[in-house]
């Protein structure tokens, strides 16, 4: 994350759980200025399930003007966590974990859904849409259609199709 600029799409990041293969979360937006990191959530009401952000670098955090409680994910400079915050309060701020390189602010229960535990290694990657795309001729894994029980996340859980009785 350098000094060239990038585009926001670009500065989003998805973070898969190597160890226990499970996704975090699919957009995280990077914080790696001064500014970005200063800012971090101040000014949210709230947070996406699948969203976060990223500070690096950054050992520790402050909620201050944050009001709502997320989970922290502490990671090395290997993307090994070396730290885990669950619930982090508002207007609270947390103990600096000196082995950490960058902190990981994401919705509550990230941590438990995921079951994310120190020592797993995270795989942190932008999401390239443009390459799917020319690979498979549309943003899809070479699918024709989704399956009938496929429909994205509601705020309670997976939406399930009931099949219905044809008798």
């Amino acid at each position: 994350m350098g000094g060239t600029p990038v585009s926001k799409e670009q500065q989003q990041v998805f973070v898969y759980n190597k160890t226990r293969e499970t996704f975090l979360a699919f957009r995280v937006k990077v914080a790696d200025s001064v500014l970005g990191r200063l800012i971090g959530l101040l000014g949210r009401r709230s947070m996406q399930r699948d969203s976060g952000v990223w500070i690096v670098p950054g050992n520790a955090v402050h909620t201050i003007g944050v009001m709502f409680s997320f989970d922290l994910v502490l990671i090395d400079k290997t993307f090994k966590v070396v730290g885990l915050r669950e619930l982090v309060h508002p207007f609270s701020i947390t103990r600096p974990n000196f082995r950490a390189e960058s902190a990981m602010q994401l919705p509550a229960h990230s941590i438990f859904c995921s079951r994310t535990q120190i020592g797993d290694q995270l795989l942190i990657e932008r999401y390239e849409a443009k390459e799917a795309l020319k690979e498979n001729g549309n943003l899809r894994t070479g699918l024709k259609s989704l399956p009938l029980d496929f429909a994205p996340a509601e705020p309670y859980g997976p939406m399930l199709q009931i099949p219905q009785d044809s008798g």
